[in-house]
């Protein structure tokens, strides 16, 4: 089953995010390797600049999803003022679909 992470950062916490980036893409590395990422980016704000993280997961179910969630470098230095974890049905250009 998909899972869409929403993931809004803290106000003023750029630095934060820019400090944590090289672990962050590591970590999303290392799902892409397992197959687990299916995509993921950043939220921008009008000026450009990232404001939160869109990941879409594949996970067995929801504890398994949160698991992956917190398992962010980015959640575990506290960027993210918040994380809403929603499953996630790919229905238009999905990739081998």
């Amino acid at each position: 089953m998909l899972f869409a992470f929403l993931c809004t950062d803290k106000p003023d916490a750029l630095q934060l995010r820019m400090d944590t980036r090289p672990e962050h893409v590591a970590y999303l590395d290392g799902l892409n390797a397992k197959g687990i990422l299916k995509m993921a980016g950043p939220f921008l704000s009008p000026d450009g600049a990232p404001v939160g993280s869109l990941v879409i997961v594949e996970a067995a179910d929801a504890e398994a999803a949160r698991v992956l969630a917190d398992g962010d470098p980015y959640a575990k230095a506290g960027l993210f003022a918040a994380v809403e974890i929603k499953p996630f049905n790919w229905v238009f250009n999905k990739p081998g679909a």
